[in-house]
């Protein structure tokens, strides 16, 4: 029995020292595992705090590019309005130049067209004067063959200024100071007549003239006696000869259209003279010459 006690108390006493030392254990792994989740807690809040400061970063980074973003929008649609507007402008130019072209080019096709018809005006004017020259040449040939029996100190036949002169010297038609035709100029003046006849469409500018030596006696000076020489003869070709009178002008110079100086006397002689002068009826080149222009050249 007395062997019994320490045996129980041993046994009694590892009891109690096992559930002592169990405990222990617990608290110190509890002890351990509590350090290690605050390490882990740190930890944590280290990383959740790194986090949310990079968040922090990232939402500034963020906030920066937003505005960048945001400004360069805006920078992109000014420069589209500027260039809207200046597509607008460019579209109105291009308008206006469109409108200024389309006006050029009418005007450039009415300048053409006048062109044109300038240029067949032209042409036309150009077959008339062809025209003409012939027909003065026809009246010179007509002229000379009539009045070839005369001679050159007598009368002459000539173009001048686009027109046939006869001009008949005072010895032929007058006596001096006087405005009545010889025979031999009546003779003259009937050939004359004989063409003009067949003629009808010469008209017949008749012009007196003298010299430049004062006149005494009947006529009260050279005017009156350039103009009463011009009156007979164009009495004679339309009464005695039966020349269209309407066909005819008659004129007086006196002394002021002189052919050679009055300084001599044969000078004188010269341009004591009467000039038939004649030429085409040229009404259609006086229309065509007298028509307005339809445009400028």
């Amino acid at each position: 029995m007395t062997k019994n006690i320490p045996f129980a108390t041993t046994l009694i006493a590892g009891v109690l020292f096992f559930t002592s030392c169990v405990p222990t254990k617990k608290f110190n792994d509890a002890q351990q595992a509590l350090a290690s989740a605050r390490y882990d807690s740190a930890q944590l809040a280290n990383k959740v705090k790194d986090l949310q400061a990079a968040m922090a970063r990232q939402n500034q980074q963020s906030a920066k590019s937003i505005d960048s973003l945001n400004q360069e929008i805006a920078d992109r649609q000014q420069q589209i309005a500027t260039l809207n507007k200046q597509i607008g402008d460019l579209t109105g130019k291009n308008k206006d130049l469109q409108t200024e072209s389309a006006s050029r080019n009418a005007l450039l096709s009415k300048s053409k067209q006048d062109l044109l018809a300038q240029q067949a005006k032209l042409e036309h004017l150009q077959a008339l004067m062809d025209k003409q020259k012939q027909a003065i040449e026809q009246i010179r040939k007509k002229m000379t063959n009539a009045l070839v029996g005369f001679n050159s100190n007598e009368l002459t036949v000539s173009i001048k200024n686009g027109k046939v002169y006869v001009s008949l010297q005072e010895n032929l038609l007058f006596p001096s100071g006087s405005a009545v035709v010889n025979p031999k100029g009546k003779d003259a003046l009937s050939k004359l007549a004989a063409v003009l006849n067949q003629n009808a469409d010469i008209t017949v500018d008749i012009e007196g003239h003298t010299d430049s030596i004062p006149i005494h006696g009947k006529y009260q000076d050279n005017w009156d006696l350039s103009l009463a020489r011009s009156a007979s003869i164009v009495r004679i070709l339309t009464v005695d000869y039966r020349v269209d009178p309407t066909r005819v002008i008659a004129s007086g110079h006196s002394q002021y259209d002189p052919v050679q100086p009055n300084s001599t006397s044969d000078g004188r002689a010269q341009n004591r003279r009467t000039d038939i002068i004649l030429s085409p009826k040229l009404d259609e080149l006086y229309r065509l010459l007298q028509t307005p222009d339809t445009g400028a050249l």
